[in-house]
């Protein structure tokens, strides 16, 4: 069920590559819309690690739907603690919360995961992402929370960023062959996020292609015009990174509910 009026509707990170895109497409659909960044231009100033910061602008906002797209790999409280907060801001207003989360809280030991797989992770970010989830539903139990893989698809994201600067040169590094995801395009997860605003539980949002971070790189150096054959490759198993090998997504009870259609990355990075 997607947003059927015109809302206050606030994105907590607006300033992200996600961010920007369901301000966006919320904007163009008519919704009244505020957006906050904490060090990057493109929204009112918050810092989520503020527990009266982020009550103070709800208060003052009053939004009807929260949407959570903040986050920051390395900084548990952003991440775990800032997710507690906003969850806590969004109880006390009685606003629908969209909490965006990760396919980080999964080891890869499983071949695939559904919404009802219990998280397991084995990075402190994937930790922090999965605490946040038990967070956000101890305030908020009818939120919706939206697990992601790799989002790209514009040009702008880390992941395309990073293809361009190694198959230009500009960057050392390598693209892992072994490591698969299932990327999603920007513009189909932000659409899907407003569709599912009024969807409470966990709800898998991810592309249709399993692909290795390999293939994905190949992908995009080929519609950005570069040689795919010179991005140097490598494997996740043997490079003592932490972090899961082969993460899927399975999807299909949330695509069910969805009229946003989930592209795989051999379709959408194909033109």
């Amino acid at each position: 069920m997607s947003i059927d009026r015109a809302t206050r509707l606030l994105v907590i990170g607006g300033s992200g590559f996600l961010g920007r895109e369901v301000v966006r497409q919320a904007a163009a659909a008519g919704h009244h819309v505020t957006a906050t960044a904490h060090s990057k231009p493109g929204g009112r100033r918050l810092d989520i690690r503020d527990r009266a910061a982020v009550a103070r602008l709800v208060g003052e906002i009053e939004p009807e739907v929260i949407v959570n797209a903040a986050y920051q790999q390395a900084d548990w409280v952003t991440t775990a603690e800032g997710a507690m907060h906003v969850a806590a801001a969004a109880a006390l207003a009685r606003a629908r919360l969209v909490h965006v989360s990760s396919d980080a809280i999964f080891s890869g030991a499983a071949g695939s995961y559904d919404e009802t797989a219990v998280p397991d992770p084995i990075t402190p970010y994937g930790a922090a992402k999965a605490a946040a989830e038990v967070a956000v539903r101890g305030s908020v139990p009818e939120a919706a929370i939206v697990r992601t893989s790799l989002i790209v698809g514009k040009g702008g994201s880390p992941t395309e960023t990073f293809v361009r600067e190694l198959a230009t040169g500009t960057r050392s590094g390598a693209l892992f062959t072994d490591d698969i995801r299932c990327p999603v395009h920007v513009g189909d997860l932000a659409a899907a996020i407003l569709e599912l605003t009024a969807e409470p539980g966990v709800h898998h949002v991810a592309g249709s292609d399993a692909t290795s971070r390999h293939e994905l790189g190949v992908l995009i150096a080929r519609r950005a015009g570069l040689d795919g054959k010179a991005l140097p490759t490598a494997l996740r198993a043997a490079s003592g990174l932490p972090g899961a090998v082969a993460v899927r997504l399975d999807c299909r009870a949330t695509r069910s509910r969805l009229t946003t259609r989930l592209r795989g990355a051999r379709e959408f990075l194909a033109t």
